[in-house]
């Protein structure tokens, strides 16, 4: 198992920021349906793009990586299943169920794991298959499904669902004639998606709104792209920031995504300035309470970075409340943040958070991905070093951490696995 060790610092420096690995991930299974190489730009170094790779290379395509660009060849494509062992190691793994069935006319998998954050139930996704003319089975955990041709739909979504969306929007562009996905996520990493499968043939309309049209037929060509940057990345380092009195200036930022963000650490006494891809911070000695924090679907505030911002809170004058209306069981970190002497009180799907004085260094356990950060965060404004043990969960999502904020001034060094 993985370790690192964390010393107490302020942060400050520049960095740029990794590509985003929420936009990689499916842009690597809409690969599959071309015939013809498609070279990725921007792709970051993680563990689960590695994974990916993995996946790729199984089901029989060509994948070589230079530096930070992938190139994928999925002409000799020659399988439709995809192991157990392959599909555990990421939740995103269930991406590429609507590929494979688009591309072979079947697909076999079993549940996929990933982060632990409670029941995030895959119906959506085989709803949405199943109205494009897929037959799918279940049983035991596992899936199989089946299609001797896909057909244009209407397939309404009760919720938006990112990753039912992405396996629709794929699968539709192999189906004849036109499919209109609606309720479908507005996340800028749908758009780049779309705008991926334009760029390979596709004809896709409605980004950045509830609706997306797909006109079927399979992509002519390959093409090249570079996928947008990781705002949850980004986010991140701005929350690292804030929590520890520092001033940051980041390179390579979609900006735009990262407007609640911002708009919360403002509140909290952070002074933000953005220009053309470039945003900077500089915090206060002490934060101050925001409004409520209600994570949302886009373009509400994400998710992914509310256990950032709560460990960038900890230490404010008063408290501050937090309602996860995505996913059950997101406060994990919580536990663990305690350790390190916060005052986090969970209720349900509300968690407030009560700032102290100051917080010391401990030894905790990354339970998740964003979990893993925001122990990174407290343990960056903590007296005394941490460690944080089970470090694997955050290179999942974060490229080269130590090295990243060893040129924003704090140290975070490796001390066990890889």
């Amino acid at each position: 198992m993985s370790e690192i060790l964390i010393s107490p610092g302020r942060v400050t420096g520049e960095t740029r920021v990794q590509g985003a690995k929420n936009s990689v991930l499916p842009v690597m299974a809409a690969a599959l349906l071309v015939r013809g190489e498609v070279v990725l730009r921007g792709c970051p170094a993680l563990a689960d793009v590695d994974s990916a790779v993995h996946i790729l290379r199984h089901l029989g395509c060509a994948v070589r990586r230079e530096a930070d660009t992938l190139c994928i060849d999925a002409s000799g494509i020659s399988d439709y299943a995809i192991p157990d062992d392959l599909m555990r190691r990421m939740r995103s793994s269930v991406i590429f169920l609507g590929a494979i069935l688009a591309r072979t006319g079947q697909a076999r998998m079993t549940y996929p794991g990933g982060c632990e954050l409670g029941p995030r139930p895959i119906d959506m996704h085989l709803d949405a298959l199943r109205r494009l003319g897929a037959h799918i089975d279940e049983e035991g955990g596992r899936i199989f499904a089946r299609a001797e041709s896909l057909r244009g739909a209407e397939i309404p979504l009760r919720f938006p669902s990112v990753g039912a969306t992405e396996n629709a929007l794929i699968a539709a562009c192999a189906a004849e004639g036109t499919t209109t996905i609606r309720n479908a996520a507005r996340e800028p990493e749908i758009a780049d998606l779309v705008r991926f499968l334009r760029a390979v043939g596709c004809r896709v309309t409605g980004e950045n709104t509830a609706v997306l049209t797909v006109e079927g037929g399979m992509p002519s060509h390959g093409t090249q792209y570079r996928v947008i940057a990781d705002r949850i990345a980004a986010g991140t380092y701005l929350c690292a920031a804030a929590a520890t009195g520092g001033s940051v200036l980041l390179h390579d930022v979609e900006t735009a995504h990262l407007a609640t963000l911002c708009g919360a650490l403002t509140e909290a006494g952070c002074e933000i300035g953005m220009e053309e891809r470039r945003i900077s911070l500089r915090a206060p000695e002490k934060l101050r309470a925001p409004g409520m924090i209600v994570t949302r679907p886009y373009p509400g505030f994400p998710t992914d970075l509310q256990a950032p911002l709560m460990a960038a809170l900890l230490r404010i004058d008063g408290s501050a409340v937090f309602d996860e209306t995505i996913f059950r069981d997101r406060y994990r970190h919580a536990a663990e943040l305690a350790k390190m002497g916060a005052d986090i009180v969970c209720e349900g799907s509300r968690a407030i958070v009560c700032g102290v004085p100051a917080l010391h260094g401990a030894r905790v356990t990354a339970t998740d991905l964003r979990g893993g950060a925001a122990l990174v965060i407290a343990a960056l404004s903590a007296g005394g070093d941490s460690v944080i043990a089970e470090a694997e969960h955050i290179d999942r999502g974060y490229e080269d951490i130590t090295g990243v904020f060893a040129r924003l001034g704090v140290r975070v060094q490796r001390i066990g696995g890889t």
